[in-house]
């Protein structure tokens, strides 16, 4: 009979340029691993690294760091007798820098894969950093043949194709691959289509945490020959999954922790096996709530600060901040004006006693009236606008940021993917801060978040859900008097951004054409203010930053 083989999938949280502390998430991950008789250990890509590491990789004292902490993770794992362990990170040759997938077993490099397929869209901009390789790598174990390739190499059919002409069974993937919504699926399609159709097996292990305007979901899995699915980890959570390989059947043996569950609200999505009747909201909000987290930790910043309005939009914000720090690491601050309706302070105040954090009131009627003072004399008799209402959103920006500069917490923005792109916003109010985490949510989205938020706890004000949305910064105002109705507004917005059509073609699915226009041209006009906005995690096919890069200065109309 032939021998079984043990194969773990260990999705880790690194962070990038932090090569000690990911040296010592590799160790734990193969010395658990090790514990439980595994013969082979496959990391994310770049896991010693942290990705994207962007332009960091373009110094010389960068890439020689890292390769003095990877040899000193070697010396670690020669500890953990048999166990072979495919390694993320980057390696320097006279070709320039490859991204690598080292296998390590003993202590010693038994042989190396360099990435073929560099990606050079959306979010990636690999071929900026590294050169391609060109060669298949296998290895043999137990009489049973192995491949290596690393993310983008599997979205293509060269690269597993090659794997198999090799004599590879099964292809171990390293992967460093951003969540977006519905992504889950789409990976194992793509994986049964290109490397399941010659007879390999996957084992498919991605990397968790938040990066910036990134987060990583894990929901690593193993798919037998035949692409049928053997085992899927959980979005979001550190673990180590392992299969056993025997007479080439593929079967589950158990998933490990490799880290504490985050003590909070949504503790029923913290089990180690993917849920899939799990609702797509309770995802979505796991995924802003570990980029929060990650943000926060990893910048060393341990308390956060937002403005609450009594709007759904910070009601929201506060609620995953809460689920994500804990209630005593957030304050609110509530900042009515004349314009602010006694309901919104009233739903502000429920809201903050519900969840228990530390809340404030700061009356700005007569810092806006002492603006408005010092200005009359520029002003003159010009009748009120705008230049009044983002006065107010000034006001309250600036007395978030002085009470970030004195407490040390970040502040975090409320606004959403709809307002960023039509520029309902104001910069330098409501769009001061530093991390926006609805930068890419659409608003109809918030509001299914808030609904789905409620159904754990009643963490938020119904009447927040269920009043017109305003921002209140003149009598009588909501969003509607200057926006489409957002389910529409969301509608457009997806189809222009996300799926590139034009106004013409928007028009002939249905869509009005003066709203359409509209949207338009304050997409276009607006994108000097996205490029002041504060960073935040990408959610959806297309989000703004990294991943829409359209000239300031721009006359196309879209």
């Amino acid at each position: 009979m032939e021998a079984p083989i043990l194969i773990a999938l260990a999705q880790i949280n690194a962070t990038v340029g932090r090569f000690a502390d990911n040296a010592a998430l590799i160790v734990r991950a193969a010395q658990k691993a090790h514990e439980h008789g595994v013969d082979i250990l496959v990391l994310p890509e770049l896991a010693l690294v942290g990705y994207q590491a962007e332009d960091l990789l373009l110094r010389p004292e960068f890439i020689k760091k890292q390769a003095s902490e990877f040899e000193n993770l070697c010396a670690k794992l020669a500890g953990f007798t048999g166990l072979h362990v495919l390694i993320g990170h980057v390696v320097k040759t006279a070709k320039g820098i490859h991204n690598c997938a080292s296998l390590v077993v003993n202590g010693k490099v038994k042989g190396a894969y360099f990435k073929q397929e560099l990606p050079n869209y959306s979010v990636f901009d690999e071929k900026r950093y590294f050169t391609a390789g060109s060669q298949s790598f296998t290895f043999t174990l137990k009489g049973h043949c192995f491949g290596v390739a690393i993310c983008e190499d599997t979205w293509l059919p060269h690269v597993p194709e090659q794997a198999a002409s090799a004599g590879a069974q099964t292809l171990l993937v390293l992967n460093a691959s951003p969540y977006t919504m519905n992504k889950d699926d789409q990976r194992i399609e793509v994986m049964q289509n290109n490397i399941c159709k010659h007879s390999m097996a996957v084992v498919y292990c991605n990397m968790v945490g938040g990066q910036d305007e990134l987060v990583f979901d894990g929901n690593s899995f193993v798919l037998n020959g035949q692409g049928q699915l053997v085992q899927e980890l959980n979005t979001f959570v550190q673990a180590l999954g392992i299969v056993k390989l025997q007479t080439n059947a593929l079967t589950a043996e158990q998933a490990l922790p490799l880290a504490q569950a985050q003590q909070n609200n949504i503790l029923p999505f913290n089990d180690l096996h993917k849920n899939n009747a799990e609702p797509p909201e309770s995802e979505v909000w796991r995924a802003l709530v570990l980029a929060t987290q990650d943000y926060l930790g990893k910048n060393f910043f341990k308390k956060a600060l937002l403005g609450l309005s009594g709007g759904i939009d910070s009601a929201v914000v506060l609620a995953i901040a809460v689920d994500a720090l804990g209630a005593q690491h957030v304050q609110a601050v509530m900042m009515p004006s004349e314009y602010t309706a006694d309901i919104s302070v009233t739903d502000s105040q429920d809201m903050a006693q519900r969840l228990g954090i530390s809340y404030h009131e700061v009356a700005i009627a007569s810092m806006f009236e002492a603006y408005l003072s010092t200005l009359s004399p520029i002003f003159g008799n010009l009748p009120l606008d705008t230049t009044e209402e983002n006065l107010q959103a000034r006001i309250r920006g600036t007395l978030l940021m002085a009470m970030s500069n004195k407490f040390g917490s970040v502040v975090l923005t409320t606004g959403n993917k709809s307002e960023l792109a039509t520029g309902y916003c104001t910069l330098y109010g409501d769009m001061a801060g530093g991390f926006a985490m609805l930068k890419d949510l659409p608003k109809t989205w918030v509001y299914r978040l808030a609904q789905w938020r409620n159904t754990i706890t009643p963490a938020i004000p119904e009447r927040i859900i269920t009043r017109p949305p305003s921002a209140e910064l003149r009598p009588d105002q909501t969003d509607q008097d200057s926006l489409p109705e957002y389910d529409i507004l969301d509608g457009i917005i997806e189809r222009m951004m996300e799926q590139d059509q034009s106004s013409e073609e928007i028009i002939a699915a249905g869509y009005d054409r003066h709203e359409v226009e509209k949207v338009a041209r304050l997409l276009r006009i607006n994108e000097y203010k996205r490029r002041q906005g504060a960073p935040g995690p990408k959610l959806t096919r297309r989000a703004f930053g990294r991943d829409w890069r359209y000239p300031i200065t721009n006359g196309y109309p879209f």
